[in-house]
């Protein structure tokens, strides 16, 4: 990673941002949806102004090089990205903040640093971008169980050592040398620089979340992020081939293998582990050749459930699209991606080997089957223009909007889950109307709850929902919660899962709770006991210590 810094308060880099015309747009958006004149502002405080507490542990001579105390440091890794988040922030509160950060070079530095956060009793947070948006990163000390808290930032794991481009492969990795016809990566690689020692290769991980700028690829298999393709290839958990993960009793690294029919996958033990079983240090990565062809349109719906049902009928079709997300009209309209009349879908293919005209056509019949209209644009280039190009834009802006929001108490959030076709459409209608109610409750003030599709497969969509509240300030953590829980509270009442690729957290901890079976939870809490017997690493996620 080069450039600035990253902030401790907001999205991206110190400097970065909105420009006056897109936060102006945005602004304007929530003053016409609330009627709103001028709104309450609250000040962010500055990073001198934070109130810190003293370290409660110091690192020893041996472990100096690459471990800080430094202000900017801790208070850039308290926080994540989700909403309690930034409020928290925004009022000064730090109380989490970590003792200690650390900065691993190696694995033998991974060790080292784990090695004396249990001597001293401290709990480890494992730090990639911190991007997480449902508090997956907090520091835990209570004082009691664990007397200080230690964060592991492996931003300097970070390069791509060498590649395979017969199996297609890429080893990422953090301190081993070069592996005969392997790309060494390591876990702490952020997207960009990934991608780019890729790029001389003509390969490509092609795992784009919308974090991909300020995340990595450690974070993404921990929390089995879901990237680029919205069908085949929707999360990192398909492009892992192997894996070594460093934990506080050893090392443990899978075989590579395109395949495997023995037993229980290891791999799978780790992908989505979120950081309390051990930390990932590199793994070999499936890659794919860089996209030379391409075909892609807008299509409008007259409804969204118009849109949902060309959907289906595209993922069953067997088509595949890279990209077939839909956005209902209100959720169009807040983008400036329509007029708010009609539904859009963004449909897109990609390859590197073959034209994709058959499939292109294929899939625009099945949208016409639907009432679906596409929009005209140049051949090749419709993924980049009109609703398709203004919602693109939009979508990776978005993250930028809530450090302006949030001060001026607007309650903006997502929440996404997963459910078959059979019951997809009742399945909406009761958690959109679930979470408008809780709306109204909790500020008084009618809301809105919008749709869209992230990710689609043959047996049924991931729907993803934003919802917009004028909060109160004093009241924006407990209103949030209060909306948070009721939503959560429908989609589990109605058959969703909790999260389809935000991973748990501690956000998410009482529905995952409810989600998964019991006697896989006593599973997990034995792997953890076996792997990290004194409970320290990231503490309170997945299941309790």
């Amino acid at each position: 990673m080069t450039g600035a810094r990253l902030k401790h308060y907001g999205w991206g880099r110190e400097g970065e941002g909105m420009s006056a015309e897109e936060r102006a747009f945005v602004l304007g958006r929530y003053h016409a949806k609330f009627g709103a004149g001028e709104f309450d502002t609250v000040t962010v405080p500055g990073l001198e102004e934070l109130s810190l507490r003293e370290p409660r542990v110091v690192p020893p001579a041996s472990l100096t090089p690459f471990c800080t105390t430094e202000r900017y440091d801790r208070a850039a890794h308290t926080y994540g990205k989700s909403y309690p988040d930034y409020v928290r922030a925004m009022l000064g509160d730090y109380d989490c903040a970590p003792d200690v950060v650390a900065y691993p070079r190696n694995e033998s530095e991974i060790s080292a640093v784990m090695d004396w956060a249990g001597s001293v009793g401290a709990s480890l947070t494992p730090f990639g971008g911190g991007s997480t948006v449902c508090g997956g990163v907090e520091p835990q000390a209570d004082g009691i169980k664990h007397k200080a808290a230690v964060t592991l930032d492996l931003r300097n794991l970070s390069n791509v050592v060498e590649v395979d481009p017969v199996s297609r492969a890429a080893l990422i990795d953090d301190c081993a040398g070069p592996v005969s016809r392997a790309a060494l990566i390591d876990a702490g690689t952020y997207g960009p620089s990934l991608e780019n020692q890729l790029k001389p290769h003509r390969l490509t991980l092609r795992h784009f979340p919308q974090s991909f700028e300020y995340s990595t690829l450690g974070g993404w298999i921990a929390t089995r992020s879901g990237g680029h393709f919205a069908s085949l290839y929707t999360h990192i958990d398909d492009f892992v081939e192997s894996l070594r993960v460093v934990t506080p009793v050893g090392v443990v690294e899978t075989r590579r293998l395109p395949g495997s029919g023995a037993g229980p996958s290891p791999d799978r033990m780790f992908i989505g582990s979120e950081g309390i079983l051990g930390v990932i240090s590199r793994a070999w990565m499936r890659l794919q050749q860089r996209p030379k062809f391409r075909a892609g349109a807008s299509v409008r719906f007259p409804t969204f459930f118009d849109a949902a049902r060309a959907v289906r009928a595209v993922a069953q079709a067997g088509l595949y699209p890279s990209n077939c997300r839909i956005l209902d009209p209100q959720e169009a309209f807040n983008t400036g991606a329509s007029d708010g009349s009609s539904a859009i879908m963004v449909l897109a293919f990609e390859s590197g080997d073959h034209p994709l005209d058959a499939w292109f056509k294929r899939a625009l019949e099945c949208c016409a089957d639907h009432r679906g209209t596409p929009e005209p644009a140049e051949a090749g280039d419709a993924h980049l223009e009109g609703a398709a190009g203004i919602w693109r834009n939009a979508f990776i802006r978005m993250p930028y909007a809530r450090e302006f929001l949030t001060p001026v108490a607007i309650i903006n959030d997502t929440f996404e889950t997963a459910i078959t076709w059979d019951r997809f459409e009742t399945f909406h209608d009761q958690v959109k109307a679930a979470t408008e109610r809780a709306i109204l409750q909790a500020t008084g003030v009618k809301g809105e709850v919008t749709c869209r599709f992230t990710h689609v497969y043959p047996d049924g969509p991931a729907p993803y929902f934003s919802f917009h509240a004028r909060g109160r300030h004093g009241a924006l953590l407990a209103q949030w919660k209060a909306i948070k829980d009721a939503a959560s509270d429908a989609l589990i009442a109605a058959g969703g899962t909790i999260t389809h690729h935000h991973a748990v957290g501690r956000d998410h901890r009482p529905w995952y709770d409810r989600q998964r079976p019991q006697l896989f939870a006593a599973a997990l809490r034995a792997a953890k006991r076996e792997l990290d017997p004194r409970g320290m690493l990231n503490p309170g996620v997945l299941i309790d210590p």
